[in-house]
């Protein structure tokens, strides 16, 4: 990618965008159409979600449009989860995946945050370990029962600013 996208907060009105882009991001991977399905409440962004206070969600664009977002939720004072992140097809590796995350780590900064807890899809794991995540156990998919997903967690008060 020859120049980073603006990252700019989703607006009220994108959630079917939003949910489109983080299916086709997932089905990237490989995924049958029956994990896919299984998974599609868990990839579905809301109205109620886009405009909730305990959620941020923000994308990159270009002038093609979105190549991706990323939502967190504030967890406490402190401690934020990253809830989604995810890349159009054509854009994974060149850049739009870390330009998102490096965002989030800052917003999370700017927000009185010290630590950025992510569940990551395992395909998802070098790209999380490269952000600075280091692997802290796993949890039971949302979606798949006995799916277990890798957990990180990224100490943003000794993470170097992005």
């Amino acid at each position: 990618m020859t120049s980073l996208p603006t990252i700019r907060e989703a607006k009220s009105n994108e959630a079917e965008a939003l949910t489109g882009l983080a299916i086709r991001s997932k089905a990237y991977w490989g995924y049958s159409q029956s994990f896919m399905q299984s998974c599609r409440d868990e990839l579905t962004v809301s109205d109620r979600s886009l405009n909730s206070t305990d959620l941020h969600y923000y994308v990159a664009e270009r002038e093609l449009g979105l190549l991706g977002y990323y939502a967190i939720e504030k967890l406490n004072d402190r401690v934020f989860e990253l809830e989604a992140l995810f890349v159009e097809p054509d854009f994974i590796g060149k850049g739009v995946g870390k330009a998102l995350i490096d965002h989030a780590k800052n917003l999370v900064r700017r927000l009185g945050g010290n630590k950025l807890i992510i569940q990551g899809d395992p395909n998802a794991e070098a790209f999380y370990r490269a952000a600075g995540g280091k692997p802290n156990g796993t949890r039971e998919s949302a979606s798949i029962a006995g799916r277990s997903l890798p957990l990180f967690e990224i100490d943003l008060a000794s993470d170097d600013v992005a």
